[in-house]
């Protein structure tokens, strides 16, 4: 007999329990709650460690780059990995990893025996595991409620993201200021989320059974197995060398089928375009900030709170998705970006910490919008078995906007007042806006079904 916490099937919308009430979604949030606020904690840690260990402002930066490497460089595979496995493995073996990881630099700062090369191995593991563990994560929450349900279980998910980066980074830093363990609290702190992520992994029940991947009737299932079938004789044919050959060719192919799906659809390929943009933007937004308030000689303390206006801004956006979700798409996803611009814009006047917070506040308000939306039309369109390797698609993608916005912002601080960096990424925003405005299927885009 199923557990008495396993939800109804995604695909049914019979005797449908609140969001609140359903067991299965509310424990899997709390894992994921647990795990994010240890990942903003550990965000404030890492670099505070690496400036401890080599005085290297750029060398504390190198840790973040090479973690979102890993995440990057994992996130095809990751895909493939959950359209092949199951989804609950996948996220207790990666969330097994990152608390050992993380349990291994809490025993090198008690033993003294931390290093860069250490840090950085560590930063490819988390980075990779946070690939991996993320779309299976995502499947999770499809599988655990009905359709109907998507996007206020979504929304939810929004404060979850929102909260942690509001909350992370003040406990990370009072955390590492405690000298009894080594600096070593904010690592344990770390460590003991993911395992809380793990434990909650292994308590809820719902898996692909629950999800329409295993409900695409015995045709579905006959064809999929004769493509199996038939690619294993055309390797066969080849011979051991021509076999191998084929089964990388057919991994590969795989890989690349969730790029190749996004492609094929016209909406989903117009609105991943603006949202990288937006990524890539958004990405440098921080760091030109943080040189114009300090340019006004703005204390750090103020600036960490002008910054927590963003994260304010999410929060309080939250709620305004269901609101927000009874326009079209292609109409929200244009008008929250155009919605974007003003602020964007304004930042670039010197007006102090707290024009700066009220005009992130502002910024953010559709964020939480927009990424639902994004997440309810991969979901939504996606055939069933291939929401994994989309979804990986989809993070690779947005993934590869935060290097090129940080480098870019870089370069514009290098040869640009700050002030006037932020007006080019204004403009660089407002003509990405008015390109995809120009797509006919992004603007009359209709909710999937």
């Amino acid at each position: 007999m199923a557990s008495t916490m396993a939800q109804a099937p995604a695909g049914s919308e019979t005797r449908i329990r609140p969001l609140w009430r359903n067991v299965q979604f509310q424990v899997l949030w709390i894992g994921q709650s647990a795990s994010s606020l240890g990942m903003a904690v550990a965000d404030v840690a890492y670099p505070l460690a690496i400036l401890a260990l080599t005085g290297s402002a750029g060398r504390a930066g190198l840790f973040a780059s090479v973690q979102a490497a890993g995440a990057l460089a994992a996130g095809l595979p990751g895909g493939q990995l959950a359209d092949r496995c199951d989804w609950r493995r996948i996220v207790i073996a990666a969330e097994a990893a990152r608390a050992l990881v993380t349990a291994g630099i809490v025993a090198a700062l008690l033993l003294s025996a931390l290093s860069l090369p250490v840090l950085l191995a560590s930063a490819v593991l988390l980075g990779t595991s946070q690939g991996i563990v993320s779309t299976a994560r995502f499947l999770l929450v499809r599988a655990a409620v009905p359709a109907s349900q998507l996007t206020a279980a979504l929304t939810q998910d929004e404060i979850r993201q929102n909260g942690a980066s509001l909350i992370g980074p003040p406990v990370g830093g009072a955390l590492y200021g405690l000298r009894a363990l080594a600096h070593a609290a904010p690592f344990v702190f770390t460590a003991a989320s993911f395992v809380i992520s793990l434990i909650t992994a292994l308590m809820i029940k719902v898996g692909r059974d629950q999800a329409d991947d295993g409900k695409q009737g015995p045709h579905a299932a006959q064809g999929a197995a004769g493509n199996q079938a038939a690619g294993e004789q055309a390797a066969g044919d080849q011979g051991p060398d021509g076999a191998a050959g084929a089964s990388r060719r057919r991994i590969m192919s795989g890989m690349l089928q969730g790029l190749a799906t996004l492609w094929r659809q016209p909406v989903l390929r117009a609105a991943m375009v603006l949202i990288m943009m937006v990524n890539t933007v958004g990405a440098g937004l921080d760091i030109i900030v943080v040189v114009i308030l300090r340019q006004q000689s703005v204390s750090p303390g103020l600036i960490g709170l002008a910054l927590g206006g963003g994260a304010i801004g999410g929060l309080a956006g939250a709620p305004l998705v269901p609101l927000l979700h009874k326009l079209r798409p292609g109409v929200l996803l244009l008008g929250v970006c155009v919605w974007f611009l003003p602020p964007l814009a304004l930042l670039a006047v010197p007006a102090g910490p707290w024009w700066a917070a009220m005009l992130l506040f502002a910024a953010m308000l559709g964020v939480p919008a927009v990424r639902v939306l994004i997440d309810v039309l991969v979901l939504q369109q996606s055939p069933a078995g291939q929401r994994g390797r989309v979804l990986g698609a989809v993070q690779t993608l947005l993934g590869l906007g935060m290097p090129v916005g940080l480098a870019a912002s870089g370069v514009l601080l290098q040869v640009l007042p700050a002030g006037t960096a932020m007006l080019v990424l204004a403009g660089v925003l407002a003509a990405s806006v008015l390109s995809c405005a120009m797509v006919p299927a992004l603007r009359q885009a209709r909710w999937p079904a």
